[in-house]
Formats: structure tokens, C-alpha cells, sequence
């Protein structure tokens, strides 16, 4: 039985790794074989932004490619070469180290389900470190878009792994905790629990996370402020108001979105799309977040997200049953830091067939902001304009392969979006 599960575990990762690698593989071809402006872009980008944009994706996928490679093999053994078991005689010698035997009853079983998944867990941040210096400070850097020195990268990295000790430490004794008191039903307790641990998130992040990380200032320019606030209230948005993020601290990218739920809601402008857009533009990508909001994008994902869940974990409560799946990689039993490292390594395998269906829901919903936006600003070459600016100054990939496009791609690509803005223009290519 444990031969059948390693198998079966194996065979779906090393499927999930060649479609990946061949996506990558495919739109690694196909961006180096461009030549010029694409044609149904002709007029409307430059060759120099093309060339460059191409440049910069050949960069960024080549980097991907070495990094899935180095992080499939870190998987593999850490799965299959004994590493599960090494890290659990470990971390139960490191805690009777500190605490000693248990005395009085003293139940230990939750801090080494805690301190287990947190090892692993910093196993993969290690591994992740040498990949997000290259891209930072190589990559980034090269393309003009990193403004971060070493200190500031290294002090973003201390708060990360402080918020994971306050906020993810804490989610994770609840976590285990409910799987150990109660039994059968446990699933139903974590997801209630993980459900609202997000909805904190979505009150928490905004009010008091970004802010830790960048400086927000109110909107000061007043003619964009009303024109902002009109096209906010005609879209039924009640923010609590306009803010600008620093992001030029770190990065030249560009971006605007809404965050927040409730009495929280922000609308928050990088500092970089107001260096470089027109009024009617920055209405028009406004509008487009303000479209995501009105169609209840927002909470369509979120409902979405707590299905699949919730799913997951009625699937990992069964397989808590079977203590085969356990064995076949060096573990014990059905115990709650093996089954939740087991998800987080495995999961993958089994649920990346579902990535295209979810790309393409977030898709439709990006033409639907688009179609929002069009209407609310009453100026579609605003938007067109917005789309190409915010193409440029990110250089982002404007004809990406289809079906890499089609896997990942979470927002149309440049092409089809135009045309879609302009319906009698000639269908682009899928």
C-alpha cells in the first residue's frame, strides 16, 4: 500500500512539474522568437518598450525555470529521502532540551506539531532566499525597477517573520488544537477558524500591516481627489478614503487598488502611477477597481476560496484515516503536523489542474471591471491609454504564449484587453 501511494504521489508531481516547466518552456520560445511590436500592437508600443519587455520576461521566466527545478528537488527529498522523519526526532529532542521531560501531565504534542511545521517551513524560506536576492537585486535591478538597498530587503524579511511568529504561530496552535480535541469533526472547527483569521486579515492588513511597511499620506492633489471621490460614490464605494503608498521606496513597478472590507475600505495609489498618468487615467484605473467592487468581485473570490477550503479539508480528514499515506513518507500515524505538511507538500500535485479554471473566472472579471470602467469614465481611450502606460512602465509580456497565458494569467493579456475595448478591431489570436 505504501509502494501505491508513493507511486500515484510521484507520478502526479513529476505530471505537474513537465506541464509547468512545459508551459514555461513554450512561452520561453515563443517571447524569444518576437521580433519587433507585435502586430496587433503596431502604433500603440514602441519597439525599444518591446524589445525590453521581452528582455526583461526571458529574465524572469528563465529565473522561474531554475527556481521550480531547485524547489521540486527540495520537495522530492524532503518527501522521500527521510528528512520528515530526521525532522521529527529533531525538533522532539530540541524540545525536551528547552522544557525538558514532561512533568505533571504537561501535554506537549501541540508545541511539536507548532514547531515541526515552522522548521519546514523555514526549510523553504532558506531555500527561496538565494532566487529572491537574484531577482531583486539582479534582475529588478537591471530593468531599473529595484530602489531597495540590502538593509532595507533584510528588514522587510525581520518583519515578515515577526508577523509569522504574532499572527501565523498562534493560527496554528488553534489549528492543531481543534484536530486534536475533536476528533471526527475537526475539519469543520479549522475551517471556521481559518475563515475568520482571514476575515481579520482583510481588517487587519490595511489598518495596520501596510502601514508597517509603507507610509500612507492622503491624496493631495484636490482636482483628482473629487474626481475620485464622484466616481466612488457614483459606483455605491464607501472608502474611508484616498491614500498614496510610498512605493518608489522599493520598487519603479506601478499599481492601484481598493483593500479593506467595511469601514475599512481604502483606495491607495502608488506614488509611481501618479508620477507618470494623466487625470482622466488614473480616473479610468480607479474606476476599474471601483468595477471589481461593484460586480462583487471581491466577495465572489472570497466565497470561492472558502469552498475550496473547505473542500480540502473534508479531503484531508479522510485521508487522516489511512495511516499508509503517513507511512509512505516516514511518518507516524495520523498526526496533525504530519497531516497538514503533507497537504502543504503534496497539494499541489493534486489541485493544479484547477489553476486554468481559476485564471480564467479572474479574467472574466477583469473585462467586466474593464466594461465598469469604460461606462463610469465615458472615456475608453483613457483606459486603453492607462493599460499601455501601466504595460511599459512594469514591462510586462503584451503577447505571452496562449496557453501559458491561459494557465497562468490572472489578467488578460494587453492584446486581447485592447481589442476587447475596441470590438470592431480584429480579433487577436488566442
Amino acid at each position: 500500500m505504501t509502494e501505491t501511494v508513493v507511486a500515484v504521489f510521484l507520478g502526479l508531481y513529476l505530471l505537474h512539474f513537465a506541464v509547468e516547466t512545459g508551459l514555461d518552456g513554450l512561452n520561453l520560445i515563443h517571447t524569444g522568437a518576437g521580433q519587433g511590436v507585435p502586430p496587433h500592437l503596431e502604433g500603440q508600443v514602441d519597439a525599444e518598450t518591446a524589445a525590453k519587455s521581452r528582455e526583461y520576461t526571458l529574465a524572469r521566466l528563465r529565473l522561474g525555470l531554475v527556481e521550480r527545478a531547485v524547489t521540486s528537488a527540495v520537495t522530492l527529498a524532503v518527501l522521500l529521502g527521510g528528512f520528515l522523519p530526521f525532522l521529527e526526532q529533531w525538533v522532539g529532542a530540541m524540545i525536551l532540551a528547552i522544557a525538558g521531560p514532561p512533568a505533571g501531565g504537561a501535554h506537549l504534542a501541540p508545541h511539536f506539531s507548532v514547531w515541526f511545521l515552522m522548521a519546514l517551513g523555514g526549510v523553504y524560506t532558506l531555500a527561496g532566499l538565494p532566487f529572491s536576492i537574484w531577482g531583486t537585486f539582479v534582475i529588478e535591478q537591471r530593468y531599473g525597477f529595484n530602489r531597495q538597498t540590502l538593509a532595507g530587503w533584510l528588514g522587510d524579511r525581520l518583519k515578515g517573520l515577526l508577523l509569522v511568529l504574532v499572527l501565523l504561530v498562534p493560527l496554528l496552535y488553534g489549528v492543531v488544537w481543534f484536530m486534536e480535541a475533536s476528533r471526527e469533526g475537526w475539519w469543520l472547527w479549522v475551517f471556521g477558524l481559518v475563515t475568520g483569521f482571514q476575515l481579520l486579515m482583510v481588517w487587519l492588513v490595511p489598518m495596520v500591516i501596510a502601514p508597517w511597511f509603507n507610509t500612507f499620506t492622503p491624496l493631495e492633489d484636490q482636482e483628482l481627489l473629487k474626481k475620485v471621490e464622484a466616481l466612488a460614490e457614483q459606483g455605491g464605494f464607501k472608502a474611508k478614503g484616498v491614500f498614496v503608498m510610498d512605493a518608489s521606496r522599493r520598487s519603479g513597478h506601478s499599481n492601484a487598488y481598493f483593500t479593506g472590507f467595511g469601514r475599512a475600505k481604502r483606495i491607495v495609489l502608488f506614488d509611481t502611477l501618479l508620477a507618470h498618468m494623466e487625470h482622466d487615467e488614473t480616473q479610468a484605473v480607479l474606476a476599474h477597481e471601483i468595477g471589481h467592487y461593484q460586480a462583487g468581485h471581491v466577495k465572489k473570490r472570497m466565497v470561492l476560496n472558502m469552498a475550496v477550503t473547505l473542500v480540502l479539508l473534508f479531503i484531508a480528514s479522510r485521508v487522516a484515516g489511512y495511516p499508509q499515506v503517513f507511512e509512505a513518507f516516514g511518518l507516524g500515524g495520523g498526526s496533525p503536523h504530519g497531516l497538514l505538511a503533507l497537504l502543504a507538500l503534496c497539494g499541489g500535485a493534486f489541485t493544479f489542474w484547477f489553476s486554468p479554471l481559476f485564471a480564467w473566472i479572474s479574467r472574466r472579471h477583469e473585462y467586466e471591471a474593464d466594461r465598469y470602467s469604460v461606462k463610469a469614465v465615458g472615456k475608453p481611450q483613457a483606459l486603453k491609454t492607462a493599460l499601455l502606460r501601466l504595460s511599459r512602465e512594469n514591462l510586462s509580456n503584451p503577447v505571452p504564449h496562449p496557453w501559458y497565458a491561459a494557465y497562468h494569467y490572472s489578467h488578460p493579456p494587453l492584446a486581447r484587453r485592447l481589442a476587447a475595448l475596441t470590438p470592431q478591431q480584429s480579433p487577436v489570436p488566442a
